[in-house]
């Protein structure tokens, strides 16, 4: 019984030395004819951008190495740490699944959070309107829609203006509708798109609705991690900074726009289709009875895996350690543990570190990498990283392949658009003097890639970046 013929020798006896430490575990040690194997490679990052670019860099040379994409998994304790690793293996082209659920931007929370971000920015958007008027319950029945549709049909006015033309009791109940999205759209004026996001999660009562929900503390902790999509967007389109003196467009209505497109592309990027070759996301919890060639296990650190909602007891702490005992045996061959200094919550950074299930497990089954690169990946923070895909192989080649794989999700490149060029000088006004090396997309989604000078390479919508050429 004890005997296992799935995983190799250094998994096992990790296994068997991080679930010892649970009191009420049964004396059983498993064990294998198959060999030792690869020791556990043991991952630590700055932060999540960092961790998650390793995660698509090592899928990229396991393929390489001969190991199918279906047989290698990427696994998370919280539903919200997709989003991350979801965009990293887009940008560099490696087709994915989400196993047993919803990709990030697809998440009913996620749709409802951006329809009212949707309706802030054009109240006449009657798709978001209706997504959301009464969502959370407002007491606004169909009956009352049909009415105010067939207004708004007459009048050939949207449903936000046809509210002014309502009768009776349903006027009222659509008009403080009304004045909480006005409300909403003047505090956007004030308060950078992050803290908005957090103002709309609780103003439009998402918050307390999900708080009283069965799942959720995770639908909460996807719409957290929306704020801080929000903000690394800003950063890597240079939008967080005041405008400069003369610069009439206001950066928070760009930067609203512009992460809005953002989203909507994102959203509209399908996984791969069933039947293709792919990557496997899914939490743990899903990952039970499942077994794979090569599995990832990501944020790995205190907080996160153990849950910092499960560390307040003895057996919470014990649960957690059996899903870590579950996520490190469905690797048959070669498992990954990776884990951030730092991780973001709410558009800030916060310092963490190695889980206490690391530190359980025996030395000799573990090979620790990246210890020592803390400095040089610091500056890495503000080089888009996110929303480029070749910033590290410049200066880490070992780290990150040189040859990307083909197909996927790959937007498309030209040599030519909007009057740019590949090859010719560019200035922004934040990051300064660079080159262009990429033209991605089309229309409102076309993006453009830049190599700047001291800073790496970045990818910018063409629609929001303020870019000179350089004569």
């Amino acid at each position: 019984l004890e005997q296992n013929y799935r995983s190799l020798g250094h998994i096992l006896d990790a296994a068997n030395a991080l679930i010892s430490h649970n009191e009420d575990r049964l004396g059983k040690n498993l064990w294998t004819q198959a060999g030792q194997g690869d020791k556990i490679t043991v991952f630590r990052a700055d932060d999540a951008g960092v961790e998650a670019e390793f995660i698509a860099d090592e899928i990229s040379s396991r393929q390489r190495q001969g190991t199918k994409l279906d047989e290698i998994a990427v696994l998370y304790r919280a539903n919200a740490q997709s989003r991350l690793i979801e965009q990293t293996l887009l940008a560099h082209g490696i087709p994915y699944r989400v196993y047993g659920g919803l990709r990030f931007f697809d998440r009913a929370e996620i749709k409802h959070a951006l329809a009212y971000l949707r309706l802030i920015e054009n109240p006449k958007d009657d798709t978001a309107f209706l997504r959301v008027v009464n969502f959370p319950a407002r007491g606004i029945g169909a009956k009352s829609i049909e009415t105010l549709q067939k207004i708004a049909e007459d009048s050939g006015i949207s449903l936000f203006e046809a509210i002014s033309q309502m009768e009776g009791a349903a006027r009222a109940k659509l008009a403080a509708f009304q004045d909480l999205i006005e409300t909403m759209a003047f505090e956007f004026s004030q308060l950078p798109l992050p803290q908005l996001i957090a103002s709309v999660i609780e103003r439009t009562g998402l918050k307390t609705f999900y708080e009283k929900e069965k799942e959720g503390e995770e639908r909460l902790e996807n719409l957290a991690e929306l704020e801080n999509a929000a903000k690394l967007f800003l950063d890597a389109e240079g939008l967080s900074e005041p405008p400069a003196d003369g610069d009439e467009d206001m950066p928070e209505l760009k930067g609203l726009t512009g992460f809005l497109n953002y989203a909507a592309l994102e959203s509209g990027n399908l996984q791969a289709e069933e039947g293709t070759p792919a990557v496997q996301l899914m939490t743990v919890h899903s990952a039970k009875g499942l077994e794979f060639n090569t599995v990832f296990v990501s944020g790995v650190e205190e907080g996160l895996f153990p849950h910092a909602n499960s560390c307040e007891s003895e057996a919470g702490i014990a649960e957690e350690r059996r899903l870590m005992y579950v996520a490190i045996t469905r690797a048959k061959r070669k498992l990954y543990l990776t884990y951030a200094e730092s991780r973001m919550m709410h558009g800030r950074y916060y310092d963490s570190g190695p889980s206490v299930f690391i530190k359980e497990m025996p030395d000799e089954n573990l090979a620790r990498i990246n210890e020592k690169k803390r400095d040089a990946f610091t500056d890495f923070l503000n080089r888009g990283r996110l929303y480029g895909g070749e910033n590290l192989k410049k200066s880490f080649g070992s780290f990150k392949s040189d040859t990307q794989p083909e197909g996927g999700n790959a937007p498309l490149r030209v040599k030519s658009a909007n009057g740019f060029t590949v090859g010719e000088k560019v200035v922004h006004r934040k990051f300064g003097l660079g080159e262009v090396v990429a033209l991605l997309g089309q229309g409102e989604d076309a993006r453009i890639r830049i190599r700047f000078d001291g800073l790496g390479t970045k990818e910018l919508m063409l629609s929001l970046a303020k870019l000179e050429k350089l004569n």
